[in-house]
């Protein structure tokens, strides 16, 4: 080597360390959609959820209570708002018969429970198992909570819930039927709708021996049109197919009187344990564990992103140390968005990736 290239040389080894000792470009993290902000109506009531009172208050007014659990950026909030509380009757029966209180599941407000220990909303919500929001609770004037709706539920089954409870007939009628006077025809007729991964002819449920597979039951009904989104756009999703996959599968028809041998070992006919659990619509899933104890259930209208991680949270066994579902889906949506890749929590299997919500 000569005197004359050494400059070169050291000028080229230079360049290369300042190149090495540069950090690798960041991932470019995958973009998030379906998020809403969502306005709630000036209507509802401004309380300072110390519950005995709102309750009282309520009472006194010859009203009841409805605790509407919300959080930030949720869309399914929003189409409870826009396409629900919109309605004429629906407004005009939650302003005449209820006060509604919103509570937010990661929120700090203090809330004093019934039980008269101070919470904070975000323990609040967590004591009362609110997976999902947005999630209803309707009390009666005692503080018993007489109806739970677990995620959104469409105008028609708002305004059946707003009229059992608003009309006290919780002592009449149980709820399930009173939504089916409404919903079911008279004469159901033509067949559920069949899938591939459901099993044939299932009616003894319980888990055995230590290969044990997770259970799904699928309570539907005829003549449903809700089952009808649930399998042509939802359970379509190729994912959500691969995640259903590692369960045992079973299809019920709520109303049957066929019997079936339930998870815990019970012998009875299917719409005896379709009120034993109560489960209120169609479709209904109910997801166990290996062991034959219920984890996680929805009756509501959801999308691929919830359908498909709600059966994760029970194979990924986070369930076991993680009691909040809504924790292990943002932990999913992050590990998602930092493997670049788009996350979109509104989609049906039929849209794209990257549409927002309406």
């Amino acid at each position: 080597m000569t005197i004359r290239s050494l400059p070169a040389l050291l000028g080229l080894l230079a360049a290369f360390s300042l190149h090495a000792a540069e950090p690798a470009a960041a991932a470019k993290m995958g973009t998030y959609y379906g998020a809403r902000t969502t306005e709630y109506p000036a209507w509802f009531k401004n309380s300072f959820l110390h519950l005995k009172e709102d309750i009282d208050e309520a009472r006194a007014n010859g009203k009841r209570v409805i605790l509407m659990f919300t959080q930030d950026g949720c869309p399914y909030c929003s189409a409870l708002v826009e396409r629900n509380l919109s309605q004429r009757e629906i407004e005009a029966t939650m302003k005449e018969k209820f006060d509604v209180i919103a509570v937010n599941i990661w929120g700090d407000r203090e809330v004093v429970g019934l039980d008269g220990k101070r919470y904070t909303e975000k323990t609040y919500s967590a004591a009362q198992k609110i997976q999902f929001t947005p999630s209803l609770l309707f009390f009666d004037e005692t503080g018993k909570t007489v109806l739970r709706l677990n995620g959104y539920v469409p105008p028609a089954r708002l305004q059946a819930a707003l009229d059992w409870v608003g009309g006290r007939h919780e002592n009449k009628t149980a709820f399930r039927d009173f939504v089916a006077a409404r919903e079911v025809p008279k004469q159901a007729s033509g067949e559920m709708i069949q899938q591939d991964f459901f099993l044939k002819n299932a009616t003894d449920l319980r888990r055995r021996g230590k290969s044990a597979k997770p259970l799904a039951v699928f309570f539907e009904q005829k003549d449903c049109p809700d089952c009808e989104v649930l399998h042509r756009r939802v359970l379509a999703d190729p994912e959500t197919r691969a995640a259903i996959a590692k369960f045992d599968n079973v299809q019920l028809d709520m109303w049957s009187r066929e019997p079936i041998t339930t998870p815990q070992g019970k012998r009875m006919a299917v719409r005896d344990w379709v009120r034993q659990l109560g489960v209120n619509y169609a479709p209904g899933i109910v997801l166990f564990d290996s062991a034959g104890q219920e984890v996680i259930r929805w009756e509501s209208s959801f999308r691929v992103f919830h359908t498909l991680g709600m059966f994760d949270y029970l194979t990924s066994g986070t369930y076991r140390k993680e009691p909040s579902f809504q924790r292990f889906l943002a932990a999913k949506t992050e590990h998602i968005r930092e493997a670049g890749l788009d996350v979109n929590i509104w989609r049906y299997a039929d849209e794209p990736v990257a549409t927002s919500a309406p």
